[in-house]
């Protein structure tokens, strides 16, 4: 399947074929003819020829007399693996929040915007690289956790109880959104996918306005009052959105036999969608508690 996901959405990433896969909801959807994707890089996926295509009966019958591997010598991406390198990269994060929470004091924001800066520019850099690099993944959670946990600790000093709150509403949006795509409730078809990465851009757009207005003393009342709830509620809803192109990608993964490294890309596309939801908790839970 072609990747959807900016994370994974690139030349050398972990899918094979064309089709959107979901957790035991059936057979994949094809992507439609002359779509967004006709023509683009993707289409020189190097596992294209081999599973994108029907296999010839040479091919068959080179494949029916290789031996046999075992699980444990195929070098092959499993669930455990996501499951393991997503749990240590998110341990990382926490690390890194735990340092800020304790060695910066409130209102010393200069360190966190200097982590802030330099993961965003380890995320794209990871989001680029056509090699999976478990360092720059590692690195780029302890900078995020640093940031986040600078100011989750402002946070919590005005509003006492928010950071449980959003870590516990972050996980209830993660738990509620794998439950609904592994019971076929939500399918990542091209139409689904188009219509979400859309409005992700518009969300994009609209909030960088919001910050450019800011600039010039102009409040758009994006981050406060009734229109700040919504845009809250939108920005969840797309973070929750991410989070079903990773579980399409990583099964999709799975299914293709992609190497056992490539699970580090998926912890990381993870990693970075449940970031953007607890962020927005953040914003979203302030707002309601009154910290306009």
């Amino acid at each position: 399947m072609r990747s959807s996901n900016p994370v994974f959405s690139r030349e050398g990433s972990f899918t094979r074929g064309t089709g959107y896969a979901g957790f035991g909801t059936g057979a994949a959807q094809q992507p439609q003819a002359g779509g967004p994707y006709s023509g683009s890089p993707y289409d020189s996926n190097p596992y294209a020829q081999q599973y994108g295509q029907p296999l010839t009966d040479e091919q068959l019958q080179q494949m029916y007399q290789a031996p046999d591997a075992g699980p444990l010598q195929t070098g092959r991406m499993t669930m455990d693996d996501v499951v393991a390198r997503t749990a240590l990269t998110l341990l990382t994060l926490v690390a890194g929040g735990a340092v800020a929470w304790f060695a910066l004091p409130v209102g010393n924001y200069g360190l966190a915007v200097g982590a802030m800066i330099a993961a965003a520019v380890l995320g794209l850099v990871i989001s680029f690289k056509r090699s999976v690099s478990p360092p720059l993944i590692l690195a780029y959670a302890a900078l995020e956790g640093f940031f986040l946990g600078a100011i989750t600790k402002a946070l919590e000093a005005a509003l006492p109880g928010i950071a449980i709150q959003a870590v516990l509403g972050t996980a209830a949006v993660f738990a509620a959104m794998l439950m609904a795509y592994k019971s076929g409730r939500i399918r990542v078809t091209a139409r689904y996918t188009r219509v979400g990465t859309a409005i992700a851009m518009g969300f994009v757009i609209l909030l960088l306005v919001n910050l450019v207005a800011s600039m010039f003393s102009a409040d758009l009342g994006l981050r406060s009052g009734p229109l700040g709830i919504v845009v809250g509620l939108i920005g969840i809803g797309l973070g929750a959105f991410f989070l079903s192109l990773d579980f399409a990608e990583i099964e999709a993964g799975i299914r293709g036999g992609a190497p056992q490294r490539e699970s580090w890309r998926a912890a990381f596309g993870l990693t970075v969608a449940l970031v953007w939801i607890y962020l927005e908790m953040l914003r979203l839970i302030a707002i309601l508690r009154g910290d306009d």
